[in-house]
């Protein structure tokens, strides 16, 4: 969990050096997909020519691999994912999705008891990616406001000055997020679904790449009030930090042994030495544009949200935003695993954290753990595509 990362680096690069020559191009009539793969996409590749699928307004036949800042940048996110493992013991599944909705430009809430290092791995990200970041504490009395900024009255001039709040950054940690009211969750609203906030009848955009880690503790606890549907809807995945296994804890305490409690979350300045910056992140995002989807991927994007709207176990399904949202974390998902085209396993990977935070149960059916179990449910009997 919170150890010393500060060795990790020249792992990282020597784990990651000759990643360009890694990279795997959307599969051709003279180029076969690997064999772990080929089972899954033998049978859709995209045809080369005229006909060939477009995405936006890149021609899909262009890898995005082929730009060397890209494959640069993607070799130092590597290396960022080197050292977060490194900080968060046991946890690769979870940093693999963190960094996959921070590709799709997407927001992240985690879920789960305090004390599991949910607001360290935020706080690490974006150190390592020496991103402009701002920490909001959740409680009761915080006020939109506190986040948004306000407009104050200057004497000398007579006019009133905007000073602007914490969200204008580029990563925001809104810590323990559903202690705060209601009226203050949705202040987080427009700026998560626009990238823009505003105040006093005036709008102020934000800034690119802006990301919001929400932590919460799970619905139940003292103080706590739930999300509304709408502002989940807005995140592109839940996430659950658990506890760690056995080992990685022994490993905590052993690294911990000599500390005081009034050690921990300090850094001498060697744990969290920035490894890229904002732009080559921005590089990254732009880049995911490029991704290839095959249609029947997307097709079967829509099979599953669909099945969401149909089960009788369920209220409300998973939106029109939720099947965008998915497609684009499967795109996501292709590029961190260094492939320019996605397969079905990048959405079976991503649907339950994509999915199952967007639905609302029926009456009696349970909570959010029993939407997990609908949507894995949903997953098993849904055809892959061949």
């Amino acid at each position: 969990m919170f150890s010393d990362g500060s060795s990790v680096s020249s792992d990282g690069a020597s784990a990651s050096s000759d990643g360009a020559s890694a990279f795997r191009d959307a599969p051709s009539e003279s180029q076969d997909p690997p064999s772990s793969e080929k089972s899954l996409v033998s049978e859709h590749q995209p045809e080369l020519g005229n006909d060939r699928p477009r995405i936006g307004n890149q021609d899909a036949s262009v890898s995005p691999f082929e730009d060397a800042k890209i494959t640069e940048s993607l070799r130092k996110l590597d290396q960022v994912r080197s050292r977060l493992q490194n900080i968060i013991r046991g946890k690769a599944d979870v940093i693999e999705s963190v960094l996959t909705a921070m590709l799709a430009g997407g927001s992240v809430l985690l879920e789960d008891v305090p004390g599991v290092g949910k607001t360290t791995l935020a706080k690490s990200l974006a150190s390592l990616i020496d991103l402009k970041f701002a920490r909001v504490q959740c409680t009761p009395d915080l006020l939109p406001a506190d986040i948004l900024g306000s407009s104050v009255f200057q004497p000398a001039t007579g006019k009133f000055e905007f000073r602007p709040g914490p969200i204008f950054c580029d990563l925001l940690i809104a810590d323990e997020v559903n202690r705060a009211s209601p009226r203050t969750q949705s202040a987080l609203l427009e700026a998560m679904a626009e990238s823009q906030v505003t105040i006093d009848g005036n709008q102020y955009e934000l800034k690119q790449p802006f990301l919001v880690i929400a932590t919460q503790n799970p619905s139940g606890f003292e103080g706590t009030f739930p999300l509304p549907e709408s502002q989940l809807d807005r995140f592109l995945l839940r996430l659950s930090m658990d506890y760690p296994d056995a080992e990685s804890e022994i490993d905590l305490l052993m690294e911990a042994k000599d500390e005081l409690v009034s050690d921990e979350g300090r850094d001498d300045g060697s744990r969290h030495q920035p490894v890229m910056d904002r732009s080559e992140l921005l590089t990254l995002q732009s880049a995911v544009r490029q991704i290839h989807v095959e249609r029947k991927v997307a097709s079967y994007v829509v099979d599953l949200v669909g099945s969401t709207r149909r089960d009788s176990r369920i209220r409300v399904g998973c939106s029109p935003r939720g099947s965008k949202m998915l497609l684009q974390a499967a795109k996501a998902k292709a590029m961190l695993s260094q492939r320019s085209f996605v397969i079905p396993d990048d959405v079976q990977s991503l649907a339950v954290s994509v999915i199952a935070h967007r639905l609302v149960p029926r009456s009696g059916v349970g909570s959010s753990s029993s939407a997990m179990r609908i949507v894995e449910d949903i997953l098993q009997k849904t055809d892959i595509p061949v």
